[in-house]
């Protein structure tokens, strides 16, 4: 019965699978990875996913963080869909892999979702 219900598709997936997912353009051109997700304590909703991109082997990566509704799963690639061109992309608020993003400034925060056009998770605009 346990293997049945492990067969199914559904809807839910597990953090640690989420990461390492492959973000890909619409047109499946490769961008980066989701590196982790940020999950808001209070109300248990995925906030944000890091991405990371450029570098290689993980050295001099920039990890952008993304609003969670900017991204779509595209079944047909098995993977996380960002419509964003290069340009959009390098201009994007990011941080070097060897830096933290301050998740405590909230101006920080609201900053990035003016940048995507996105409501803030919290509520606003």
């Amino acid at each position: 019965m346990a293997s049945d219900v492990m067969a199914k598709p559904h809807q839910l997936i597990a953090s640690d699978r989420v990461e390492g997912t492959a973000v890909r353009r619409p047109n499946g051109d490769m961008i980066g990875h989701i590196e982790r997700l940020m999950i808001d304590k209070v109300t248990g909703k995925v906030s944000y996913a890091i991405l990371s991109f450029g570098g290689f082997l993980g050295i001099g990566a920039n990890l952008l963080p993304l609003p969670w509704g900017r991204l779509r799963y595209n079944t047909k690639f098995e993977a996380y869909e960002l419509d964003i061109d290069d340009e959009e992309l390098r201009r994007a608020p990011s941080f070097r892999a060897d830096k933290d993003f301050d998740w405590g400034d909230r101006e920080k925060e609201a900053e990035l979702h003016r940048y995507y056009r996105m409501p803030p998770y919290w509520g606003g605009f």
